[in-house]
């Protein structure tokens, strides 16, 4: 593999996780590891907590992206 490659990975992976988390906290619903779907309305904290997760690891990817 080019060298690049796994340099550029991280970002597009923070990046991906990133918008995905936007997306799901503007539509107020979202994917848990039990793949099923978490409304805002329904249970405010695990979707909240799910969420923050999601933006977690989208700084992380970047953060590592950052560093290399």
């Amino acid at each position: 593999m080019p060298d690049w490659y796994s340099h550029h990975a991280y970002l597009i992976i923070g990046v991906s996780i990133f918008i995905g988390a936007v997306v799901s906290t503007y539509a107020g619903k979202t994917s848990a590891r039990t793949s099923r779907w978490i409304y805002r309305a329904e249970e405010p904290s695990t979707f909240w907590w799910v969420v923050v997760m999601y933006y977690l690891g989208a700084f992380f990817f970047v953060g590592l992206y950052l560093l290399n």
